[in-house]
């Protein structure tokens, strides 16, 4: 007989617990987040939730849109300027300070519910609470049925009803894991480009099949700007830009090529 197992996930209160969770759990300096790592970590926790048939909460998928769009802005090659100081505005920093509000609300809710455990186990003197209490339980259902009406009994009823509405037509949120990565847009995005030639920004997206893999191009492009394996030109005209191989690129593309075509002995 072949066992079964079941698979629990942890619960969380939101996605900022589930984001201190990963933090604390890797040892991270919440002043340093390494935001790849964090994304790809939260990711994979709303799609396991998805394959156990766990409802995802609209929280979950803001701050999963909210971390692809800090990611995305980390992969710029210019930075956005404070306009006072003129230093580099850091794309994390309004999610580590409301991660850090965030702890101190969490730390204070932690300690005040000690305090209340510490008062609920103070007995008081006096036996007067316990005994209101079970007079009432005795009398509690005879008054209900002396109460019971059939407007209140049509009011539960409909209560019901609006309740099975509401879960047949509960949202549903799905995150699909989409066929293609960043690391293979860049592999195919290389091998079309050519040293010593350029290629415009919108001949980049040619073949693209729909919206999702159009952002993977993009991110893709971004990426290798930032590696400096790609440069990126203004031209003459309205949104006019031409991709370029680097220096550094071109001459390794051209040294593979020279190999792969000389003859063997």
């Amino acid at each position: 007989m072949q066992e079964t197992y079941e698979i629990k996930l942890p619960q969380f209160e939101g996605p900022f617990d589930l984001l201190l969770f990963f933090i604390e759990r890797d040892e991270l300096d919440i002043y340093d987040i390494p935001i790849a790592k964090i994304t790809d970590d939260f990711l994979q926790y709303i799609q396991r939730m998805e394959r156990l048939n766990i409802e995802v909460a609209s929280e979950f998928i803001l701050v999963a849109a909210t971390l692809m769009r800090i990611k995305a802005k980390m992969l710029l090659p210019r930075k956005e300027i404070n306009p006072e100081t003129g230093a580099e505005i850091d794309p994390r920093e309004e999610l580590v300070n409301r991660l850090i509000e965030y702890k101190k609300y969490k730390e204070a809710t932690e300690a005040l519910r000690r305090l209340e455990d510490e008062r609920q186990s103070i007995t008081k003197r006096g036996n007067a609470y316990s005994e209101v209490k079970e007079i009432a339980a005795m009398f509690e259902t005879e008054f209900e049925m002396q109460s019971l009406t059939m407007f209140r009994l049509l009011k539960a009823f409909q209560n019901v009803l609006d309740r099975m509405e509401r879960e047949r037509n509960k949202v549903v949120h799905t995150v699909e894991n989409p066929p293609y990565t960043i690391a293979g847009e860049k592999m195919l995005l290389l091998e079309r480009m050519r040293p010593g030639e350029k290629m415009n920004f919108v001949t980049a997206f040619e073949g693209v099949s729909n919206r999702i893999h159009a952002v993977f191009v993009f991110l893709s492009i971004l990426e290798l700007l930032q590696e400096q394996k790609l440069t990126i030109t203004v031209g003459e005209g309205y949104n006019n830009f031409w991709l370029e191989l680097s220096d550094g690129t071109a001459q390794h593309t051209a040294a593979e090529t020279t190999t792969a075509d000389a003859p063997t002995g």
